[in-house]
């Protein structure tokens, strides 16, 4: 029963991936907020190109530059593969790297493979583990928290809230009841962060504010602007009930494009650390819709401490231009550090960025 479990997952996994590079599911004409700001030019930098450093300290680990291989996948056969080759990229470029949900990995052995394979190809590199907040307020045993961890020899755990998407998917679980406390268990049982991320719905600064009450030492905004995870499961309903409405239909526009953008979440985060000051150790990443160095620039402007990519990247491994994309995005937040004059990355959460008229 729990193999048969297993493989159910491992078959809706697989297909998150296909959905994800191969259909349309980003969110319909909807920004991320990010092209609404501009830097403020500086004519006279007083800096050298050759002496910025892109490095920077998250969660107590210094990082070569601040971007994160966001969640994908793992717990299907093809997943080992792509896992190692992100791994090897987080590896190269001192990153860190999220896996995708580990629920497969607590319901069967078969595919435990393409989990650890990430820490056996990112020795040094930070990697997380990653459960779902349904799994989290059914309650996880400390036997199930340590298999996470230990499989990958995780440096944290994330905790993906994802309340719009199992809304969506065919099989999903909408019992959310009692999360928070159960959340709060975790963090004052576990050796490691917990990070608290969305899936691309994004995280209000109310709820910021009570996960880290709970023990959350990061958040992953994960805001709209991205992929649509309603889409993505609307893809899979759609394949399984092709005749069946569960939604009016005129709702269902709203509903699949339903979320706060990206730069409306930080904003408001870091307006709760400022007025907040006990908040003000909380760890920002900024997620949904990052598609270059540029948006990875403006996110930590405002607020963040770095950003992560799924989708993007997942389409430049895919296509075998992974670390090319890495590089270029690398050159881009150089480019935006040299013109603003800021040579380190605390110095670029200083550098003035504006709302256009």
């Amino acid at each position: 029963m729990q193999e048969s479990s297993a493989s159910i997952t491992a078959e809706r996994k697989h297909s998150h991936v296909e959905i994800c590079l191969h259909r349309e599911v980003r969110f319909d004409g909807a920004s991320t907020g990010l092209d609404s700001y501009a830097f403020e030019h500086n004519a006279a930098p007083e800096i050298d190109f050759a002496e910025i450093d892109l490095s920077t300290t998250f969660l107590g680990r210094r990082i070569g530059l601040p971007l994160m291989i966001s969640s994908m996948t793992g717990g299907y056969g093809h997943a080992l593969e792509l896992n190692r080759t992100l791994a090897e990229a987080a590896e190269k470029y001192s990153i860190p790297l999220g896996v995708g949900s580990m629920r497969q990995a607590l319901e069967g052995t078969s595919h435990r493979d393409s989990f650890a394979v990430v820490r056996q190809s990112a020795p040094t590199a930070p990697v997380y583990a990653n459960i779902g907040a349904p799994e989290v307020a059914s309650g996880l045993t400390r036997e199930q928290l340590s298999t996470m961890i230990g499989i990958i020899g995780a440096d944290a755990l994330i905790v993906h809230l994802n309340p719009a998407q199992e809304l969506f998917q065919p099989e999903g679980n909408t019992a959310f009841r009692g999360f928070l406390d159960k959340l709060q268990a975790i963090t004052a049982t576990i050796e490691v962060p917990v990070i608290a991320k969305e899936v691309g719905s994004g995280i209000s600064a109310q709820v910021a504010r009570r996960l880290a009450d709970a023990g959350v030492r990061a958040i992953d905004v994960a805001g709209a602007g991205g992929i649509s995870w309603q889409k993505v499961e609307e893809c899979r309903y759609l394949t399984q009930f092709p005749e069946e409405d569960r939604f009016s239909p005129s709702a269902l526009g709203e509903l699949l494009n339903w979320g706060i953008p990206t730069a409306e979440c930080l904003t408001a985060i870091r307006r709760l650390k400022y007025e907040h000051p006990v908040y003000a150790p909380l760890g920002i990443i900024s997620s949904g819709g990052i598609r270059n160095g540029i948006d990875i620039a403006k996110s930590i402007a405002l607020g963040a401490d770095l950003a992560a990519s799924a989708q993007q990247l997942l389409k430049a491994l895919h296509a075998g231009t992974l670390e090319r994309t890495i590089e270029t995005w690398m050159n881009d937040l150089r480019a935006v550090m040299f013109l603003t004059g800021s040579a380190t990355i605390d110095e670029l959460k200083q550098a003035p960025i504006h709302k256009k008229h």
